[in-house]
């Protein structure tokens, strides 16, 4: 079927990454106080460490420039060379930050697999491995909420608090890869500190969703956090006045936390559009992504005809394709592509 290209010219839906700071937002970042962060005298820096501390219910925060280094910090505070991290086989830390776990901390990694990055918790604690002579000691779990490839889904409170405990008896520690945390509790409504409390390390991300242009922040205990902080400047994130991102995240958590919530709205029009013309393509989502199998179409050409069309996605695996809003998707634009990307798939 021949479809014609949207009025549009592009519609940009491969990652909330993609979203740039609004006018309000730099005139904060050009209006903040500044210090040297290496040397903790960046004021906005040490207000927003504090800030998100709290929020999640830990001691002290660390501002790092992304993600893959928050995350990799949190890992490392909890993990020994030569000990193993569990994660889902589709994690982020695992699938996507080019193996920095185990090539500059030596942190082996073992995976679980899951429906949508949701596991039950035998699959997960049935995983964990003892200290012996024989195998490699598993020193900490590591889950993902919400779960990016495994479509924005969002892990049950239930199932973690299970494995907390269980973790927590066996002195085994957590990281949160909370990167889209605050997803999770838009869609979910549970507190951001019920979600920290159960874990020993927390990673959150400002420049998804949220909207600032840079910026992560690790939360843990005064301890670890102190620990990071130089392991951060061994890695080269040691920065300077960099209380200007910092302003750009704490004005994102003021204004544009409770929004998210058009986003999710907007990635369920994107998917109802694409359900009427290949309903079995697409499940409901959660949050703000939307993960589309391709039937027998291989993704890398749906991805390269809806770019002809005007619609940009992205290809997660052979079958798989992905689309996420946020600011600056208009539902309009949401349905406008789902219809496209959905007549692309009805074959």
């Amino acid at each position: 079927m021949k479809l014609p290209p949207l009025s549009d010219p592009t519609i940009d839906l491969r990652s909330d990454t993609l979203t740039t700071p609004t006018s309000a937002m730099r005139e904060e970042m050009l209006a903040a106080p500044v210090g040297d962060d290496v040397y903790g005298e960046d004021p906005t820096v040490n207000a927003l460490e504090a800030r998100v501390a709290a929020l999640l219910g830990h001691e002290a925060g660390l501002f790092v420039p992304t993600g893959s280094m928050g995350n990799l910090l949190g890992v490392w505070t909890l993990v020994r060379r030569g000990e193993e991290v569990l994660c889902d086989v589709q994690a982020h830390i695992a699938r996507a930050e080019l193996g920095a776990h185990a090539v500059l901390h030596g942190v082996t990694m073992r995976t679980w697999t899951s429906s949508h990055g949701v596991a039950d918790t035998d699959t997960v604690l049935e995983q964990i491995a003892a200290p012996t002579p024989y195998l490699v000691h598993t020193a900490a779990v590591a889950f993902e909420n919400s779960h990016n490839f495994g479509g924005g889904t969002i892990q049950p409170l239930p199932h973690l608090r299970e494995v907390s405990v269980a973790c927590r008896e066996r002195g085994v520690g957590l990281h949160l890869d909370g990167a889209r945390l605050w997803n999770a509790h838009i869609a979910t409504g549970v507190p951001l500190a019920d979600y920290g409390a159960l874990f020993d390390t927390v990673n959150v991300c400002f420049s998804k969703g949220l909207g600032a242009p840079v910026g992560s922040m690790l939360v843990s205990t005064r301890e670890r956090i102190d620990k990071a902080r130089v392991q951060r400047k061994r890695l080269g994130g040691g920065m300077r006045q960099v209380g200007l991102l910092a302003a750009a995240a704490d004005y994102a958590l003021d204004h544009h936390v409770e929004r998210l919530a058009a986003d999710h709205a907007n990635a369920a029009a994107f998917a109802a559009a694409v359900a009427e013309k290949a309903p079995s393509a697409v499940t409901e989502p959660q949050t703000n992504i939307v993960v589309l199998g391709t039937g027998s179409r291989p993704a890398p050409e749906v991805v390269a005809e809806a770019a002809q069309r005007g619609v940009r996605i992205s290809a997660l695996g052979p079958r798989t394709v992905r689309a996420v809003t946020y600011l600056g998707i208009t539902e309009a634009e949401a349905v406008q592509a789902g219809r496209l990307v959905g007549g692309l798939l009805c074959g």
